[in-house]
């Protein structure tokens, strides 16, 4: 599904955010990317979504070389990608319907489509009672399921998700990392950057660990 092949990434000021990272990712699996801050967790989640570009080496996404890729043919790479935010970034001027309904909309299906699978993803993080809420009503957790689903509803083969559980509780960082499991169960490759090492260790995932951009850890997690 993804591999890194010697990528590097320095940047215009001099600072390298990757050194000659390697690792490969296989269909449908979890796994975590850790570190400190600076550590380079940030700049290999953007040179996925091909927000930036690498400066050495082969980056290939379901076998397409993110090196190379134009810039017309990046929405149609992101369509394959479900992104979670640690804040969310809902609006909250609109429905959980709504907001889970973005992407399809933006994808131009029609209402009866869009209503199925809103439906289905709200189901999948356990919110299809919360419909036709609004974010304020909301718990921080129930928010968090929020992003979740709009993140999974257009079906993405890879979710990606940067820090989620930053500024939930131990119990609902937990839940929150459940819901993940729950997904992943269901084919979707899920990468997930954190520095909650405590709740990482119980999950025994794989894990790799950056330190300032360079690849030091590769295994599974330890309880």
């Amino acid at each position: 599904m993804i591999r890194f092949e010697q990528v590097g990434k320095r940047y215009p000021n001099g600072h390298t955010g990757l050194h000659e990272l390697s690792f490969h990712v296989q269909r449908g699996e979890f796994l975590f990317v850790t570190g400190h801050s600076g550590a380079g967790k940030s700049t290999l989640l953007r040179l996925l979504l091909a927000m930036e570009r690498p400066t050495s080496g082969k980056l290939l996404l379901a076998g397409q070389d993110l090196s190379r890729i134009s810039n017309a043919q990046i929405p149609f790479l992101r369509r394959q990608i479900g992104v979670v935010f640690q804040n969310h970034q809902l609006l909250f001027d609109r429905t959980v319907f709504d907001n889970a309904a973005l992407p399809l909309q933006i994808l131009g299906l029609n209402k009866r489509e869009i209503g199925q699978r809103v439906m289905t993803a709200l189901e999948r993080v356990s919110l299809k009672d919360k419909a036709l809420q609004y974010p304020s009503d909301l718990s921080t957790g129930q928010q968090q399921r929020v992003g979740i689903a709009r993140a999974v509803v257009h079906r993405p083969a890879l979710l990606l998700a940067d820090e989620p559980t930053g500024n939930l509780d131990p119990r609902l960082a937990a839940e929150i990392m459940g819901v993940f499991e729950d997904i992943n169960r269901l084919g979707t490759t899920v990468l997930i950057a954190s520095h909650d090492l405590a709740l990482i260790a119980r999950m025994r995932h794989r894990m790799l660990t950056l330190q300032r951009g360079r690849l030091i850890g590769d295994g599974e997690s330890a309880r």
